[in-house]
């Protein structure tokens, strides 16, 4: 059985002439995708498995130095490549605490009992996280725990939300 990778970010571009890349890191904070060695880079059907030698936060993004890569040009042809790395390599999410790859694919049901689809996506908007359900409809609920998610559990792999079915 292929042990389950976990996407956490997307390489973005590159940075100066040393064959360092610019990294989208979907972590909190930016900068822990830093932490993560090795990575393994998907694109399409190509995979590759790299180590990360160095990295800093850089503005709103990161930079890292890859192993074996010091060449601009080099470096560019990794634009757009996704970033995964082991599930394993993951730190155990606290009580309360989820992994946004974790809550997709649960089963999201009302308070009244409607079943609205299953979690799609997560996405971040700043004021707050949103579950994006896929049903006979898409719908966007603000991930507020206590508010409008009731109920988180992993094992039956559902979501309990007080939300009207009608919005």
């Amino acid at each position: 059985m292929a042990e389950e990778l976990v996407s956490v970010g997307k390489v973005s571009g590159i940075f100066g002439v040393r064959g360092w890349i610019k990294v989208y890191s979907y972590t909190e904070t930016r900068e822990n995708i830093l932490t993560y060695s090795p990575w393994t880079l998907t694109k399409g059907k190509e995979s590759k498995e790299v180590r990360v030698i160095d990295g800093r936060r850089h503005g709103k993004t990161v930079v890292a130095c890859l192993e074996g890569l010091n060449d601009r040009d080099k470096a560019a042809e990794l634009n757009g490549w996704d970033i995964l790395i082991h599930a394993d390599q993951l730190p155990k999410a606290g009580h309360g605490e989820y992994y946004w790859a974790d809550l997709v694919g649960l089963q999201v049901k009302t308070v009244d009992g409607k079943d609205l689809g299953t979690v799609e996506q997560m996405l971040e908007t700043g004021a707050n996280d949103v579950v994006v359900v896929a049903g006979e409809r898409e719908r966007l609920i603000p991930f507020l725990q206590g508010q409008t998610i009731i109920n988180i559990d992993l094992i039956s792999g559902e979501m309990l939300v007080d939300w009207d079915a009608d919005f």
